[in-house]
């Protein structure tokens, strides 16, 4: 099957020129870039897609094997960008998507100018010399009740991973966007997700980066988003005054601004 099909690429914009692709997380899909995507069209070619058990993507393309890492997840990037003819691409990536864009601009370097991670983290669980801001019995128990009680973790985590507690509606999207996401499917991309461990893919990087790191953030805390900057050999890093995990939903200006000062600073 086409990779444009497979994963619902939308593609807005310019006809030529600069491209940039969005790349969403967990439990989220395209939809969650459209308070971002207004600020580049003019400039840009914008590429959307989810992810094989988001959105629109064709879930019968999903094979437990190949999603059993994220490597799976970055094949299927790079298959989109061969499909459509695409290099030097800049690859905007949110939370688990940030380490799919690593792995897949590690692999094909070729095909990428640049990368913007938002709300990295290349390994949440705590581990020695390193913080990732989750124990194991942390990472066992949210993996737990996401098997037992789907639509109650989503209710509950949810608003969490959003922060902005003073404004509800933000955790009330995100957790519809979780209970809308197949749910056989979110159960082994958390566990991919939160086991992974992609600390040494970080220094494969080449192309320059943006490391956006929110404030407050339960999900990927500064002391994450430093080591991030710290082990990419050529990048910055800009924290935001938004706080929480989804700028693109809370802060999506600060965000576009922090994006396009990142691309027009050559």
């Amino acid at each position: 099957m086409s990779a444009v099909v497979r994963n619902n690429v939308r593609v807005l914009g310019r006809d030529t020129g600069p491209v940039v692709v969005f790349a969403h997380g967990f439990g989220c899909d395209q939809h969650m870039w459209r308070l971002v995507t207004p600020r580049f069209v003019d400039e840009y070619r914008v590429v959307l897609f989810d992810h094989v058990g988001s959105g629109g993507s064709d879930l019968s393309t999903y094979r437990p094997q190949r999603y059993a890492s994220l490597e799976g997840y970055a094949e299927d990037v790079l298959e989109i960008l061969a499909e459509l003819g695409l290099r030097d691409v800049v690859f905007v990536g949110h939370s688990v998507s940030a380490m799919i864009g690593v792995l897949a601009a590690a692999t094909e370097p070729d095909r990428f100018s640049r990368l913007v991670l938002v709300g990295p983290s290349p390994r949440y669980l705590d581990d020695e010399g390193y913080r990732g801001g989750f124990s194991r019995a942390d990472i066992d128990e949210l993996l737990e009740s996401l098997d037992s009680n789907y639509l109650g973790w989503s209710a509950t985590m949810a608003p969490a991973i959003m922060g902005n507690p003073d404004r509800p509606e933000l955790g009330i999207e995100l957790t519809n966007s979780f209970c809308r996401t197949d749910p056989a499917i979110a159960r082994q991309f958390a566990r991919v997700t939160f086991l992974s461990d992609n600390r040494a893919d970080l220094p494969k990087v080449t192309v320059p980066s943006l490391v956006l790191q929110c404030t407050d953030d339960v999900i990927a805390p500064q002391e994450v988003g430093d080591y991030v900057h710290r082990n990419l050999s050529d990048s910055s890093l800009v924290v935001l005054q938004a706080t929480g995990h989804c700028p693109n939903l809370s802060a999506p200006e600060e965000t576009a601004d922090a994006i396009l000062a990142f691309l027009r600073n050559d």
